[in-house]
């Protein structure tokens, strides 16, 4: 890895996910976290504070950027609830299988280069009747923001550790095999639409 993207590129990223509609979500989506909790992305741990201690056994936190691991640090020290850091990527989740109660995705599945491949390994450590719960953005609801979201992604993503604008989330969750339980879709209140089509919810296994 590079300067920019264990340097610069977590910095960054950081700064513009604790901007305060991006906060307010995971205020909301946190604390339906329960049991035995695996986030995906932990990135620099902004999520921990909103974990409920009374319903987390513990957090595994499975980030691959070392830059964020480190700027995760202070949030890890002053976390509610026991924090256990994976440095792997999602494509790669050292767990067993059935050994996950919950896993949180918070503006993660834009990035994962193979997200297909990542989305089985959710689905390989997740216990039967497990939730994954989800706060992301991706393809927008309008025809014109998809076209100019398609066009900047390439770009966008090398740029922003991989970030792809026009994933939709719903349906590539509903295509891997999960069922949709919860989704909200809407636009972040401050921000440009582009990168503000929100998909917030919850899945479950299929069968």
């Amino acid at each position: 890895m590079g300067f920019y993207a264990e340097k610069i590129l977590p910095t960054m990223i950081d700064i513009s996910c604790s901007l305060e509609p991006a906060m307010a979500l995971r205020r909301r989506l946190v604390p339906e976290a329960c049991g035995k909790v695996l986030e995906v992305g932990m990135g620099s741990g902004i999520n921990l504070a909103f974990y409920d201690p009374g319903r987390v056994e513990f957090v595994w936190g499975l980030e691959p950027s070392e830059g964020m691991r480190r700027k995760a640090r202070n949030n890890i020290a002053r976390s509610p609830v026991e924090v256990r850091l994976l440095d792997l990527p999602g494509e790669q989740i050292p767990l067993p299988d059935n050994s996950v109660d919950t896993v949180l995705t918070t503006f993660t599945l834009c990035t994962i280069p193979d997200l297909r491949a990542a989305l089985a390994q959710i689905q390989r450590v997740m216990k039967p009747g497990a939730r994954l719960v989800f706060c992301e953005h991706g393809l927008a609801d309008s025809p014109a923001l998809q076209r100019w979201q398609n066009r900047i992604t390439p770009v966008w993503k090398k740029c922003f550790g991989g970030c792809h604008l026009n994933r939709p989330i719903g349906s590539v969750l509903e295509e891997a095999g999960f069922t949709i339980v919860e989704l909200e879709n809407f636009y972040m209140e401050k921000g440009p639409k582009l990168l503000g089509y929100m998909y917030f919810g919850q899945a479950s296994l299929r069968g």
